[in-house]
């Protein structure tokens, strides 16, 4: 059975920071590529930073400079370092792997940012 757990999320004030993680299990986690998604209240849900099985990231314009993904391949966890934290950065983030076709889902943390 394969299970992404997120957790770290919480209440936070403008500027704070935040360190999202996922574990994941069920999994080859060394195989799949890791992304974290968010969907604000309202609106679709957006790729919000990614990172390849060989270690590349990708991010959305919006928080490039300020979050960081990386993965811990022992742990077969990813983990989302959130810094310099906006209110427009409140949504529930997901995490998510994907290998060519087969792709999986977290639950989701609730992230919320007081200004």
């Amino acid at each position: 059975q394969v299970q992404l757990v997120e957790s770290g999320g919480g209440l936070v004030q403008t500027g704070g920071s935040l360190r999202l993680s996922c574990a994941a299990s069920g999994i080859t986690f060394s195989f799949y590529a890791m992304n974290w998604y968010r969907q604000a209240p309202g609106k679709q849900r957006e790729l919000v930073a990614s990172i390849t099985a060989g270690g590349s990231t990708n991010y959305a314009d919006s928080v490039n400079g300020r979050f960081t993904i990386s993965r811990d391949n022992v742990k077969k966890t990813v983990y989302l370092q959130m810094n310099s934290l906006k209110p427009e950065d409140t949504a529930v983030y997901y995490c998510n792997s994907r290998r060519t076709y087969t792709e999986y889902w977290g639950q989701g943390t609730q992230v919320t940012v007081s200004s």
